[in-house]
């Protein structure tokens, strides 16, 4: 069982990430400072007394709303904080949260899979962005918070499809060990957190030791900020919404594919930058869950159930709502109200102070759902962390968590999934709300009502 002690912030100052090591400058001996981590940057500056806020999306003179500038410091802050206590010398990475979290850069969606950007931070030095052409030209224009200099073109493989020649990573690979040498540390692993293979054998080509860094860098993006949590406010306040443009439009002669469609154009016009996916299930394809849509027609009493996966600004909703259309059965009830009691049992324990392991207990087993084992069962009552990421740390079910339990801080904010099968052998009730831990316990930010059952246009 997870430690009890909770912790509301974490505000350790002028920690280091790496020993200051000698190293050779123009054949000089010269010592590398490690760079200081300031009170203010890791103060995640959260303003428990006052309600969340999810404010408009412009910037004014007349209010604060988020600050970006204080996000940034945080999220590096939180970075050297987590390698300071890795035993790794660097952060090396290809993961688009990662690289957003570590450089606050992005571009397209369409880079998301092509392992072509990266970014590194040693604990002496600021971030460095290899980007896509142009983008970082752009960054060196548009980002005063990197360095001009470390704002740098590269290619790699695109998963393969520049070939076979190994050259683009071979001098990738030379460029990243030059840099770690001259930040004095050349000779300590490194954390990586995706990697095309042909990359992974040139870093270790170059001399460099490649650890996980995976496990580093959500560590570091486990407590979010006031900003970040705003951020993920506004976000939700986006999909609540939708599920009131869903709940409308919801009736029969309608396409599962039609719902997507509408969602996705009302998440855009409000302003997201990513609808990521949507998930739109009706009637007999409820259970099992398929997780997907597809263009079936919406019938007289179906129980239809929506995933709503998006970003603002980067910060991510996973965001579920059941309805019955025009009618509900008896089995469709009963089946929303024990996804609805197993969600508030969860929602009750996650708070400051209590081990992940003692939430998954609470959760339904496998057996109560109609599988026979918690891995086939795994994803349909669960919770997960959320941010950049759509699944962050702590993840909490039934597979993981008595194996590795994890105290529960304020500032984490969680995903909680639940989802009940209908004796009817077609229907099923997923309910999914999304909760921020406070000092005193949850507080959901997902408000379309969900308390019973919604009956969309009902007869």
């Amino acid at each position: 069982m997870a430690k009890k002690k909770a912790k509301a912030a974490i505000r350790p100052a002028k920690r280091t990430a790496a020993k200051a090591t000698p190293i050779r400058k123009g054949g000089k001996p010269q010592l590398v400072e490690p760079k200081q981590i300031l009170d203010d940057d890791i103060d995640p500056h959260h303003q428990w007394k006052r309600p969340l806020q999810a404010p408009g999306h412009t910037q004014v003179d007349f209010e604060e709303r988020v600050n970006f500038r204080r996000l940034h410091n945080y999220r590096v802050a939180r970075v050297r904080q987590a390698l300071a206590g890795s035993g790794l010398g660097a952060l090396l990475s290809f993961d688009q949260h990662n690289i957003r979290y570590t450089t606050s850069t992005v571009i397209g969606e369409w880079a998301r899979d092509k392992l072509l950007r990266y970014s590194l931070i040693t604990g002496n030095g600021e971030p460095y962005i290899w980007d896509f052409g142009s983008a970082a030209k752009h960054h060196k224009l548009y980002a005063p918070w990197l360095k001009t200099e470390n704002c740098r073109a590269g290619m790699l493989g695109m998963r393969g499809a520049v070939g076979s020649d190994l050259t683009l990573f071979r001098d990738a690979a030379k460029e990243i060990k030059a840099i770690l040498d001259e930040e004095g540390v050349g000779h300590m692993p490194v954390g990586v957190d995706v990697v095309e293979p042909p990359m992974l054998f040139e870093l270790q080509k170059a001399g460099i030791e490649v650890r996980d860094g995976q496990q580093t860098m959500l560590l570091a993006r486990e407590i979010k900020s006031h900003d970040e949590i705003t951020l993920l406010n506004m976000a939700s306040a986006m999909v609540d919404g939708v599920y009131q443009d869903i709940a409308e439009a919801l009736k029969p002669g309608i396409k599962e594919s039609e719902i997507v469609a509408l969602a996705a154009g009302r998440l855009y016009e409000m302003g997201s930058d990513c609808v990521e996916a949507i998930n739109s299930i009706a009637g007999e394809r409820c259970s099992p869950h398929p997780h997907n849509f597809t263009d079936r027609l919406i019938r007289p009493g179906d129980q239809a159930f929506f995933d709503v996966i998006h970003s603002f600004i980067g910060y991510r909703t996973c965001y579920y709502r059941t309805f019955a259309v025009g009618r509900a059965t008896a089995p469709q009830r009963t089946a929303y109200r024990k996804a609805r009691e197993w969600m508030d049992n969860a929602i009750a324990l996650l708070k400051p102070g209590m081990g992940s392991d003692e939430v998954a207990n609470a959760l339904p087993t496998a057996e109560d759902i109609g599988f026979p084992s918690e891995i086939d069962a795994f994803g349909l009552n669960f919770c997960h962390g959320l941010g950049l990421g759509l699944h962050e740390r702590p993840l909490i079910s039934r597979v993981t968590s008595f194996r590795e339990p994890i105290e529960l801080k304020a500032g984490m904010v969680f995903a909680v999934e639940t989802y009940c099968p209908a004796t009817d052998g077609i229907s099923a009730a997923r309910i999914e709300e999304e909760v921020v831990l406070t000092p005193n316990g949850a507080k959901i930010i997902t408000l379309y009502p969900a308390e019973d059952l919604p009956i969309a246009n009902p007869y």
